[in-house]
Protein backbone atom coordinates (compact mmCIF):
# COMPACT_ATOMS: atom_id res chain seq x y z
CA UNK A 1 0.00 0.00 0.00
CA UNK A 2 1.65 3.31 -0.99
CA UNK A 3 1.73 6.34 1.02
CA UNK A 4 -0.60 8.30 -0.37
CA UNK A 5 -3.43 5.91 -0.17
CA UNK A 6 -2.10 5.12 3.92
CA UNK A 7 -2.93 8.81 4.43
CA UNK A 8 -6.03 9.16 2.30
CA UNK A 9 -7.64 5.92 4.27
CA UNK A 10 -6.37 7.24 7.41
CA UNK A 11 -7.91 10.87 6.79
CA UNK A 12 -10.85 9.24 5.55
CA UNK A 13 -11.04 7.29 8.57
CA UNK A 14 -11.07 10.22 11.30
CA UNK A 15 -13.50 12.32 9.53
CA UNK A 16 -15.66 9.06 9.25
CA UNK A 17 -15.60 8.65 13.16
CA UNK A 18 -16.02 12.30 13.73
CA UNK A 19 -18.87 12.73 11.47
CA UNK A 20 -20.76 9.37 13.13
CA UNK A 21 -21.09 11.82 16.40
CA UNK A 22 -23.26 14.55 16.81
CA UNK A 23 -20.94 17.95 16.77
CA UNK A 24 -21.71 20.62 19.48
CA UNK A 25 -22.72 22.82 16.03
CA UNK A 26 -25.66 20.25 15.63
CA UNK A 27 -26.81 20.15 18.79
CA UNK A 28 -27.45 23.90 19.07
CA UNK A 29 -29.06 23.89 15.64
CA UNK A 30 -31.69 21.59 17.80
CA UNK A 31 -34.43 24.16 18.54
CA UNK A 32 -36.40 24.62 21.83
CA UNK A 33 -40.01 23.56 22.25
CA UNK A 34 -42.36 25.61 24.21
CA UNK A 35 -45.52 23.91 24.58
CA UNK A 36 -48.37 26.50 26.34
CA UNK A 37 -52.10 23.85 26.82
CA UNK A 38 -54.98 25.75 28.18
CA UNK A 39 -57.58 23.42 29.26
CA UNK A 40 -61.13 23.94 27.42
CA UNK A 41 -60.12 27.62 26.34
CA UNK A 42 -61.91 27.38 23.09
CA UNK A 43 -61.06 29.03 19.63
CA UNK A 44 -64.75 31.37 19.97
CA UNK A 45 -62.49 32.92 22.97
CA UNK A 46 -59.47 33.58 21.33
CA UNK A 47 -60.16 36.46 18.53
CA UNK A 48 -57.77 35.62 16.21
CA UNK A 49 -60.85 33.16 14.31
CA UNK A 50 -63.40 35.51 14.66
CA UNK A 51 -67.36 34.77 15.79
CA UNK A 52 -69.47 36.70 17.87
CA UNK A 53 -66.96 37.08 20.13
CA UNK A 54 -64.09 38.82 18.67
CA UNK A 55 -64.60 42.18 19.42
CA UNK A 56 -64.80 41.40 23.16
CA UNK A 57 -62.10 38.61 23.91
CA UNK A 58 -58.75 40.38 25.90
CA UNK A 59 -56.05 38.53 23.93
CA UNK A 60 -52.87 40.92 22.42
CA UNK A 61 -50.81 38.12 23.15
CA UNK A 62 -52.36 35.00 21.63
CA UNK A 63 -52.96 37.97 18.57
CA UNK A 64 -49.19 38.56 18.66
CA UNK A 65 -48.45 34.97 17.74
CA UNK A 66 -50.60 34.67 14.87
CA UNK A 67 -48.74 37.74 13.47
CA UNK A 68 -46.12 36.52 14.01
CA UNK A 69 -46.31 32.88 13.28
CA UNK A 70 -48.98 30.30 11.75
CA UNK A 71 -52.99 29.82 13.09
CA UNK A 72 -54.30 26.21 12.19
CA UNK A 73 -57.78 27.12 11.03
CA UNK A 74 -58.61 23.20 11.08
CA UNK A 75 -56.88 21.38 13.81
CA UNK A 76 -58.97 18.79 15.03
CA UNK A 77 -58.88 16.59 18.63
CA UNK A 78 -59.31 12.81 18.19
CA UNK A 79 -61.55 12.60 21.52
CA UNK A 80 -63.10 15.83 22.88
CA UNK A 81 -61.98 15.55 27.00
CA UNK A 82 -59.48 16.49 28.76
CA UNK A 83 -57.24 13.23 29.71
CA UNK A 84 -57.95 11.06 26.48
CA UNK A 85 -56.59 14.35 24.26
CA UNK A 86 -53.71 14.93 26.82
CA UNK A 87 -52.45 10.91 26.44
CA UNK A 88 -53.06 11.10 22.56
CA UNK A 89 -50.82 14.28 22.12
CA UNK A 90 -47.60 12.63 24.46
CA UNK A 91 -48.13 8.93 22.82
CA UNK A 92 -49.36 10.18 19.57
CA UNK A 93 -51.44 7.48 19.70
CA UNK A 94 -55.14 7.23 19.37
CA UNK A 95 -57.65 6.11 22.12
CA UNK A 96 -58.14 2.89 21.27
CA UNK A 97 -54.50 2.02 21.53
CA UNK A 98 -53.03 4.47 23.82
CA UNK A 99 -55.53 2.84 26.87
CA UNK A 100 -56.92 6.08 27.92
CA UNK A 101 -59.87 6.09 26.24
CA UNK A 102 -62.15 7.84 29.18
CA UNK A 103 -61.77 10.83 32.29
CA UNK A 104 -61.37 7.67 34.29
CA UNK A 105 -58.58 5.94 32.68
CA UNK A 106 -54.65 6.48 34.09
CA UNK A 107 -51.33 6.72 31.49
CA UNK A 108 -49.07 3.87 32.73
CA UNK A 109 -45.75 5.57 33.43
CA UNK A 110 -44.13 2.28 31.62
CA UNK A 111 -45.94 3.52 28.00
CA UNK A 112 -44.00 5.01 25.35
CA UNK A 113 -44.35 8.82 25.05
CA UNK A 114 -42.79 11.69 22.76
CA UNK A 115 -41.26 13.19 26.08
CA UNK A 116 -39.03 10.23 26.48
CA UNK A 117 -37.72 10.24 22.87
CA UNK A 118 -36.96 13.78 23.04
CA UNK A 119 -34.96 12.81 26.22
CA UNK A 120 -33.17 9.89 24.37
CA UNK A 121 -32.44 12.92 21.45
CA UNK A 122 -31.14 15.05 24.03
CA UNK A 123 -33.14 17.06 25.67
CA UNK A 124 -34.52 18.59 28.56
CA UNK A 125 -38.10 18.42 29.39
CA UNK A 126 -40.27 19.41 31.63
CA UNK A 127 -44.40 19.21 32.63
CA UNK A 128 -45.58 22.43 34.76
CA UNK A 129 -49.54 22.84 35.65
CA UNK A 130 -52.57 20.17 34.65
CA UNK A 131 -51.56 16.73 34.38
CA UNK A 132 -54.73 14.83 34.53
CA UNK A 133 -53.39 11.67 33.97
CA UNK A 134 -53.48 9.69 37.17
CA UNK A 135 -50.06 7.97 37.40
CA UNK A 136 -46.98 9.52 37.46
CA UNK A 137 -45.32 11.36 34.77
CA UNK A 138 -42.34 9.78 32.61
CA UNK A 139 -40.10 11.29 30.64
CA UNK A 140 -39.55 14.83 32.19
CA UNK A 141 -36.59 15.43 33.92
CA UNK A 142 -38.69 17.49 36.08
CA UNK A 143 -42.32 17.73 36.87
CA UNK A 144 -44.52 20.00 38.83
CA UNK A 145 -48.29 18.93 38.44
CA UNK A 146 -51.88 19.77 39.44
CA UNK A 147 -53.69 16.47 41.28
CA UNK A 148 -56.74 15.84 39.39
CA UNK A 149 -57.81 19.10 37.77
CA UNK A 150 -56.65 21.12 40.51
CA UNK A 151 -58.16 24.79 41.85
CA UNK A 152 -57.37 28.11 40.83
CA UNK A 153 -56.61 29.67 43.97
CA UNK A 154 -53.54 28.13 46.15
CA UNK A 155 -53.09 25.08 43.65
CA UNK A 156 -51.29 21.91 44.85
CA UNK A 157 -48.68 20.66 42.67
CA UNK A 158 -46.68 17.79 42.90
CA UNK A 159 -43.31 16.41 42.40
CA UNK A 160 -41.30 13.70 42.27
CA UNK A 161 -40.64 14.29 46.11
CA UNK A 162 -44.43 13.97 47.28
CA UNK A 163 -45.91 12.00 44.50
CA UNK A 164 -48.90 9.91 45.20
CA UNK A 165 -50.98 8.69 42.27
CA UNK A 166 -54.46 10.00 41.32
CA UNK A 167 -55.62 13.05 43.97
CA UNK A 168 -52.78 12.21 46.87
CA UNK A 169 -49.38 14.12 47.42
CA UNK A 170 -47.89 17.47 47.27
CA UNK A 171 -47.49 21.19 48.09
CA UNK A 172 -50.01 24.23 48.10
CA UNK A 173 -48.37 27.18 46.29
CA UNK A 174 -49.85 30.78 46.94
CA UNK A 175 -51.15 32.26 44.27
CA UNK A 176 -54.01 32.38 40.92
CA UNK A 177 -53.33 28.78 39.22
CA UNK A 178 -52.29 30.79 35.82
CA UNK A 179 -50.08 33.08 37.06
CA UNK A 180 -48.88 30.45 39.88
CA UNK A 181 -47.45 28.06 36.45
CA UNK A 182 -46.31 30.36 34.11
CA UNK A 183 -44.07 31.89 36.98
CA UNK A 184 -42.97 28.35 37.86
CA UNK A 185 -42.58 27.13 34.38
CA UNK A 186 -40.38 30.52 33.75
CA UNK A 187 -38.39 29.69 36.47
CA UNK A 188 -37.31 26.14 35.24
CA UNK A 189 -36.08 27.65 31.70
CA UNK A 190 -33.92 30.04 34.13
CA UNK A 191 -32.43 27.30 35.66
CA UNK A 192 -32.41 24.13 33.79
CA UNK A 193 -29.18 22.72 32.46
CA UNK A 194 -28.48 25.74 29.03
CA UNK A 195 -26.05 23.44 27.44
CA UNK A 196 -28.80 21.14 26.43
CA UNK A 197 -31.97 22.19 23.86
CA UNK A 198 -35.67 22.00 26.26
CA UNK A 199 -39.10 21.31 26.05
CA UNK A 200 -41.15 22.83 28.23
CA UNK A 201 -45.22 21.79 28.69
CA UNK A 202 -46.82 24.61 30.40
CA UNK A 203 -50.30 23.28 30.83
CA UNK A 204 -52.77 25.64 32.74
CA UNK A 205 -56.23 24.49 34.57
CA UNK A 206 -58.00 27.39 33.10
CA UNK A 207 -60.21 27.72 31.24
CA UNK A 208 -61.95 24.90 33.17
CA UNK A 209 -65.47 24.97 35.00
CA UNK A 210 -65.31 27.03 38.02
CA UNK A 211 -64.06 29.30 34.89
CA UNK A 212 -62.45 31.57 37.77
CA UNK A 213 -60.34 34.69 37.13
CA UNK A 214 -57.72 36.78 39.08
CA UNK A 215 -58.83 40.22 40.91
CA UNK A 216 -57.25 42.30 37.92
CA UNK A 217 -59.73 40.86 35.45
CA UNK A 218 -63.04 41.22 37.96
CA UNK A 219 -64.49 44.46 36.25
CA UNK A 220 -64.06 43.31 32.97
CA UNK A 221 -67.15 43.50 30.72
CA UNK A 222 -68.82 44.90 33.50
CA UNK A 223 -72.11 46.63 32.17
CA UNK A 224 -71.37 45.09 29.15
CA UNK A 225 -73.82 43.01 27.32
CA UNK A 226 -72.09 40.02 25.08
CA UNK A 227 -73.65 38.81 22.16
CA UNK A 228 -75.13 35.50 21.91
CA UNK A 229 -74.35 32.72 19.27
CA UNK A 230 -77.32 32.70 16.74
CA UNK A 231 -77.93 29.00 18.13
CA UNK A 232 -78.12 29.60 21.41
CA UNK A 233 -81.98 29.25 21.84
CA UNK A 234 -81.64 25.46 20.08
CA UNK A 235 -84.45 23.73 21.76
CA UNK A 236 -83.22 20.14 20.95
CA UNK A 237 -83.02 17.21 18.46
CA UNK A 238 -86.50 18.35 18.05
CA UNK A 239 -85.48 21.26 15.83
CA UNK A 240 -82.38 19.74 14.56
CA UNK A 241 -82.55 16.51 13.21
CA UNK A 242 -79.91 15.04 15.45
CA UNK A 243 -80.09 11.92 18.02
CA UNK A 244 -79.04 13.34 21.32
CA UNK A 245 -80.18 16.32 23.98
CA UNK A 246 -76.65 17.39 24.92
CA UNK A 247 -75.26 19.54 27.54
CA UNK A 248 -77.84 22.34 28.34
CA UNK A 249 -76.71 25.93 29.44
CA UNK A 250 -80.36 25.10 31.77
CA UNK A 251 -78.05 22.78 33.34
CA UNK A 252 -75.20 25.56 34.36
CA UNK A 253 -77.94 27.56 35.39
CA UNK A 254 -78.85 24.71 37.82
CA UNK A 255 -75.23 24.47 38.71
CA UNK A 256 -74.83 28.06 39.90
CA UNK A 257 -77.76 27.88 42.08
CA UNK A 258 -77.08 24.89 43.77
CA UNK A 259 -73.83 26.31 44.33
CA UNK A 260 -75.27 29.29 45.60
CA UNK A 261 -77.29 27.51 48.11
CA UNK A 262 -74.44 25.38 49.95
CA UNK A 263 -71.37 26.58 48.27
CA UNK A 264 -69.18 24.45 50.92
CA UNK A 265 -70.99 21.30 49.82
CA UNK A 266 -70.52 22.04 45.90
CA UNK A 267 -67.76 20.56 44.41
CA UNK A 268 -66.03 23.62 42.93
CA UNK A 269 -65.75 27.21 43.63
CA UNK A 270 -67.81 29.88 41.29
CA UNK A 271 -66.73 32.83 41.30
CA UNK A 272 -69.43 35.71 41.63
CA UNK A 273 -72.50 34.12 43.26
CA UNK A 274 -75.07 34.38 43.99
CA UNK A 275 -76.90 33.67 41.00
CA UNK A 276 -80.52 32.90 40.00
CA UNK A 277 -82.95 32.94 37.77
CA UNK A 278 -86.09 33.38 39.96
CA UNK A 279 -88.93 34.72 38.20
CA UNK A 280 -87.46 34.32 34.59
CA UNK A 281 -89.00 32.75 31.42
CA UNK A 282 -86.69 30.02 30.16
CA UNK A 283 -85.58 31.81 27.27
CA UNK A 284 -84.37 34.97 29.54
CA UNK A 285 -82.90 32.19 32.42
CA UNK A 286 -80.90 30.73 29.60
CA UNK A 287 -79.69 34.38 28.49
CA UNK A 288 -78.85 35.41 31.97
CA UNK A 289 -76.89 32.09 32.36
CA UNK A 290 -74.96 32.86 28.93
CA UNK A 291 -73.99 36.43 30.37
CA UNK A 292 -72.14 35.28 33.52
CA UNK A 293 -71.16 32.08 31.60
CA UNK A 294 -69.29 34.17 28.75
CA UNK A 295 -68.36 36.76 30.72
CA UNK A 296 -66.55 34.83 33.47
CA UNK A 297 -64.63 32.33 30.96
CA UNK A 298 -63.20 35.37 28.90
CA UNK A 299 -61.78 36.69 32.11
CA UNK A 300 -60.19 34.05 33.29
CA UNK A 301 -59.04 33.50 29.18
CA UNK A 302 -58.03 37.12 29.98
CA UNK A 303 -55.79 36.04 32.69
CA UNK A 304 -53.95 33.03 30.21
CA UNK A 305 -53.11 35.74 27.94
CA UNK A 306 -51.40 37.95 30.57
CA UNK A 307 -49.23 35.08 31.04
CA UNK A 308 -48.17 33.76 27.20
CA UNK A 309 -47.08 37.14 27.37
CA UNK A 310 -44.91 37.15 30.10
CA UNK A 311 -43.73 33.63 28.78
CA UNK A 312 -43.19 35.73 25.61
CA UNK A 313 -40.85 38.50 27.13
CA UNK A 314 -38.85 36.37 29.05
CA UNK A 315 -37.88 34.44 25.78
CA UNK A 316 -37.25 37.89 24.81
CA UNK A 317 -34.96 38.84 27.01
CA UNK A 318 -32.88 35.63 27.59
CA UNK A 319 -32.18 35.55 23.85
CA UNK A 320 -33.93 32.56 23.30
CA UNK A 321 -37.12 33.95 21.20
CA UNK A 322 -34.85 33.03 18.03
CA UNK A 323 -34.17 29.32 18.59
CA UNK A 324 -37.26 28.24 20.25
CA UNK A 325 -40.38 27.00 18.66
CA UNK A 326 -43.40 28.50 20.55
CA UNK A 327 -46.96 27.03 20.50
CA UNK A 328 -50.42 27.61 22.18
CA UNK A 329 -53.40 25.43 21.80
CA UNK A 330 -56.09 24.13 24.17
CA UNK A 331 -56.57 20.12 24.62
CA UNK A 332 -60.24 20.54 22.32
CA UNK A 333 -62.85 23.20 22.30
CA UNK A 334 -65.79 24.02 24.31
CA UNK A 335 -69.33 24.84 23.58
CA UNK A 336 -69.88 28.96 24.45
CA UNK A 337 -73.63 28.93 23.82
CA UNK A 338 -73.76 27.24 20.69
CA UNK A 339 -76.89 24.97 20.41
CA UNK A 340 -77.72 26.06 23.74
CA UNK A 341 -75.02 24.10 25.34
CA UNK A 342 -71.68 24.28 27.55
CA UNK A 343 -69.22 21.70 28.06
CA UNK A 344 -67.42 19.50 25.11
CA UNK A 345 -67.57 15.60 24.13
CA UNK A 346 -69.22 15.82 20.78
CA UNK A 347 -68.20 15.91 17.58
CA UNK A 348 -69.90 18.93 16.64
CA UNK A 349 -67.35 21.69 15.49
CA UNK A 350 -66.95 23.66 18.71
CA UNK A 351 -65.87 20.86 20.56
CA UNK A 352 -63.11 19.08 18.10
CA UNK A 353 -61.91 21.77 16.62
CA UNK A 354 -58.61 22.63 18.59
CA UNK A 355 -57.39 26.37 18.48
CA UNK A 356 -53.54 26.49 17.58
CA UNK A 357 -50.77 28.79 16.46
CA UNK A 358 -46.92 28.04 16.30
CA UNK A 359 -44.16 30.74 16.05
CA UNK A 360 -40.92 29.71 14.55
CA UNK A 361 -39.03 32.43 13.60
CA UNK A 362 -36.30 30.71 11.03
CA UNK A 363 -38.99 28.52 9.50
CA UNK A 364 -42.52 29.37 9.79
CA UNK A 365 -43.81 32.76 7.30
CA UNK A 366 -45.15 35.15 9.78
CA UNK A 367 -48.95 35.92 9.79
CA UNK A 368 -49.89 32.73 8.50
CA UNK A 369 -52.70 30.52 8.65
CA UNK A 370 -53.28 26.87 7.38
CA UNK A 371 -56.20 25.00 6.32
CA UNK A 372 -55.12 21.54 6.43
CA UNK A 373 -56.64 18.66 8.27
CA UNK A 374 -54.34 18.29 11.40
CA UNK A 375 -54.77 16.33 14.55
CA UNK A 376 -53.32 15.99 17.82
CA UNK A 377 -52.27 12.73 17.66
CA UNK A 378 -49.42 14.54 14.97
CA UNK A 379 -48.52 16.97 17.60
CA UNK A 380 -45.88 13.97 18.70
CA UNK A 381 -44.06 13.65 15.35
CA UNK A 382 -44.17 17.45 14.57
CA UNK A 383 -41.70 17.87 18.02
CA UNK A 384 -39.72 14.53 16.67
CA UNK A 385 -39.25 15.85 13.51
CA UNK A 386 -38.02 19.50 14.60
CA UNK A 387 -35.96 17.54 17.38
CA UNK A 388 -33.98 15.59 14.31
CA UNK A 389 -35.00 12.40 16.33
CA UNK A 390 -36.37 9.26 15.00
CA UNK A 391 -40.17 8.89 15.11
CA UNK A 392 -41.27 5.56 16.98
CA UNK A 393 -43.27 2.57 14.69
CA UNK A 394 -46.24 2.66 17.36
CA UNK A 395 -46.57 6.27 17.12
CA UNK A 396 -49.62 7.14 14.51
CA UNK A 397 -49.14 10.63 13.83
CA UNK A 398 -47.76 12.71 10.99
CA UNK A 399 -45.36 15.40 10.54
CA UNK A 400 -46.33 18.91 9.51
CA UNK A 401 -43.38 20.64 9.65
CA UNK A 402 -43.59 21.30 5.30
CA UNK A 403 -47.52 21.93 5.61
CA UNK A 404 -46.85 24.98 8.13
CA UNK A 405 -44.24 25.97 5.71
CA UNK A 406 -46.91 26.03 2.81
CA UNK A 407 -45.49 22.72 1.43
CA UNK A 408 -48.73 20.48 2.27
CA UNK A 409 -47.86 16.64 0.89
CA UNK A 410 -49.77 15.30 -2.18
CA UNK A 411 -50.88 12.51 0.38
CA UNK A 412 -52.13 14.52 3.16
CA UNK A 413 -55.08 13.23 5.07
CA UNK A 414 -58.69 14.11 3.80
CA UNK A 415 -60.56 13.02 6.55
CA UNK A 416 -60.08 13.53 10.54
CA UNK A 417 -61.08 10.82 12.71
CA UNK A 418 -62.58 11.04 15.73
CA UNK A 419 -64.45 8.81 18.38
CA UNK A 420 -66.14 9.41 22.17
CA UNK A 421 -65.84 6.50 24.36
CA UNK A 422 -67.54 7.88 27.34
CA UNK A 423 -71.14 7.30 27.28
CA UNK A 424 -74.43 8.53 28.46
CA UNK A 425 -77.66 8.76 27.43
CA UNK A 426 -78.03 12.69 27.04
CA UNK A 427 -73.97 12.50 25.21
CA UNK A 428 -74.04 8.96 22.88
CA UNK A 429 -70.90 7.53 22.24
CA UNK A 430 -69.66 7.91 18.68
CA UNK A 431 -67.27 8.04 15.95
CA UNK A 432 -66.82 9.47 12.95
CA UNK A 433 -65.02 11.42 10.35
CA UNK A 434 -64.57 15.30 9.04
CA UNK A 435 -63.47 16.76 6.12
CA UNK A 436 -63.30 20.05 4.57
CA UNK A 437 -66.77 20.06 3.85
CA UNK A 438 -68.79 17.36 4.73
CA UNK A 439 -69.38 15.14 8.46
CA UNK A 440 -70.23 12.06 9.08
CA UNK A 441 -70.89 10.63 12.32
CA UNK A 442 -72.50 7.26 13.52
CA UNK A 443 -73.59 7.15 17.70
CA UNK A 444 -73.32 3.68 18.36
CA UNK A 445 -74.67 4.24 21.80
CA UNK A 446 -73.01 1.41 23.82
CA UNK A 447 -70.78 1.51 26.73
CA UNK A 448 -68.74 -1.61 26.12
CA UNK A 449 -67.56 -1.96 29.37
CA UNK A 450 -65.65 1.59 29.20
CA UNK A 451 -65.23 3.42 32.79
CA UNK A 452 -67.71 5.94 33.58
CA UNK A 453 -70.25 5.10 31.24
CA UNK A 454 -73.94 5.18 31.37
CA UNK A 455 -75.18 1.44 31.48
CA UNK A 456 -78.63 2.86 29.35
CA UNK A 457 -77.81 2.60 26.02
CA UNK A 458 -79.13 4.51 22.73
CA UNK A 459 -80.63 3.30 19.61
CA UNK A 460 -77.58 4.19 17.06
CA UNK A 461 -77.91 6.79 15.17
CA UNK A 462 -76.19 8.35 11.99
CA UNK A 463 -75.68 12.02 11.32
CA UNK A 464 -74.95 14.20 8.44
CA UNK A 465 -73.63 17.85 8.21
CA UNK A 466 -72.67 19.87 4.59
CA UNK A 467 -70.24 22.65 6.71
CA UNK A 468 -70.58 24.56 3.75
CA UNK A 469 -74.00 25.09 3.68
CA UNK A 470 -74.43 24.92 7.38
CA UNK A 471 -71.81 25.78 9.05
CA UNK A 472 -73.85 25.63 12.55
CA UNK A 473 -74.66 22.23 11.95
CA UNK A 474 -78.15 22.81 12.58
CA UNK A 475 -79.76 20.44 10.07
CA UNK A 476 -78.94 16.46 9.95
CA UNK A 477 -78.83 15.73 6.51
CA UNK A 478 -78.47 12.03 6.85
CA UNK A 479 -81.73 11.53 4.64
CA UNK A 480 -81.33 14.58 2.32
CA UNK A 481 -82.00 12.77 -1.29
CA UNK A 482 -78.56 15.11 -2.81
CA UNK A 483 -76.45 13.91 -0.31
CA UNK A 484 -77.41 10.21 -0.67
CA UNK A 485 -74.01 9.38 -3.04
CA UNK A 486 -71.64 11.26 -0.85
CA UNK A 487 -72.67 9.65 1.89
CA UNK A 488 -72.09 6.71 0.77
CA UNK A 489 -68.81 7.57 -0.33
CA UNK A 490 -67.77 8.35 3.55
CA UNK A 491 -69.25 5.39 4.90
CA UNK A 492 -66.73 3.86 2.46
CA UNK A 493 -63.88 6.19 3.69
CA UNK A 494 -65.05 5.86 7.64
CA UNK A 495 -64.73 2.23 7.32
CA UNK A 496 -61.03 2.37 5.51
CA UNK A 497 -60.09 4.47 8.37
CA UNK A 498 -61.27 2.47 11.50
CA UNK A 499 -59.19 -0.51 9.59
CA UNK A 500 -55.99 1.60 8.76
CA UNK A 501 -55.99 2.71 12.36
CA UNK A 502 -56.99 -0.87 14.31
CA UNK A 503 -60.30 0.53 15.47
CA UNK A 504 -62.52 -1.79 14.13
CA UNK A 505 -64.22 -3.11 17.53
CA UNK A 506 -64.17 -6.85 16.33
CA UNK A 507 -63.84 -7.53 20.08
CA UNK A 508 -66.99 -6.14 20.52
CA UNK A 509 -69.86 -8.60 19.77
CA UNK A 510 -72.67 -6.19 20.23
CA UNK A 511 -71.05 -3.92 17.43
CA UNK A 512 -70.58 -6.43 14.67
CA UNK A 513 -74.48 -6.61 15.12
CA UNK A 514 -75.08 -3.05 15.24
CA UNK A 515 -72.91 -2.47 12.18
CA UNK A 516 -74.74 -5.66 10.31
CA UNK A 517 -78.23 -3.60 10.83
CA UNK A 518 -77.26 -0.28 10.54
CA UNK A 519 -74.22 0.70 8.31
CA UNK A 520 -76.21 0.15 5.01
Amino acid sequence: MNNFFKTSLLTFSVFSLLGGCQSPEKKEQQPNILFIMADDHTSQAWGIYGGVLKDYVHTPNISRLAEEGCVLENCLVSNSICSPSRATILTGQYSHLNGVPTLADALEPQKENIAKELQKGGYETAIIGKWHLKKEPSGFDYYCVLPGQGVYWDPVLKTRENWKDHHGGGKAYSGFSTDVIADMSIDWMKNRDDSKPFMMMCHFKATHEPFDYPDRHKDLYKDVEIPAPASIFDKGPETTGRSFKGQALDNLADRYMKASADPDKWWCKYPGLPFTTEGLDKNEARMKTYQKFVKDFMRCGAAIDDNIGKLLEYLEESGLAENTIVIYTADQGYYLGEHGWFDKRMIYEESIHMPFVIRYPKEIPAGTRNSDIIENVDFSALFADYAGIDYPKEMQGYSFRENLKGHTPDDWRKYGYYRYWLHSVDRPAHFGIRGDRYKLVFFYGQPLGMKGAQQQTTEPAWEFFDLEKDPQELHNAIQEPEYQEIITQMKDELKKKREQLGDTDEQYPVMQKIFEKHWN
